[in-house]
């Protein structure tokens, strides 16, 4: 009975064994290590996440408008575009309201600055946390 029982663990053991390898998909690399699938599934994903954000870092931006209305927010920005040719203005669109943001400021004191500039007009304008164009080089 001891050798019945003890032939079954064995048995069983095994079995796990098999099952645990083959749920992780081990495979070899050209390299001679070997690894997880799921190693290069993440690494895939992180390459995807990086190109969507290629050409953007975290940086400033001076919020002008804020409200539900799209004619509205398109005629701010085009105030704001008229009187500043330089410096870019982007529509975003969070629902159920637009958003003007202005500039790509990499300090909280380059974008304060320009807010100073622009406080006459835009008296509601504050500064926001935002992802930014890098800068020409």
């Amino acid at each position: 009975m001891k050798q019945f029982f003890l032939l079954f663990s064995l048995l069983l053991f095994c079995f796990f064994v098999k099952a645990q390898s083959d749920s992780l998909r081990i495979f070899s690399v050209d390299s001679g290590i070997t690894q997880d699938k799921r190693v290069n599934e993440l690494l895939l994903k992180h390459i995807l996440v990086n190109e969507e954000k290629k050409g953007r870092m975290k940086g400033y931006r001076v919020q002008i408008h804020f409200g539900p209305e799209k004619a509205k927010a398109l005629d701010v920005k085009t105030k704001f575009i008229t009187q500043n040719h330089t410096i870019p203005a982007y529509l975003d669109y969070q629902q159920p309201y637009f958003k003007i943001r202005v500039g790509d400021f990499r300090t909280r004191l380059e974008a304060y600055k320009f807010l100073q500039e622009i406080s006459g007009d835009f008296p509601g304008a504050f500064i926001v946390n935002d992802e930014i164009e890098l800068p020409p080089l």
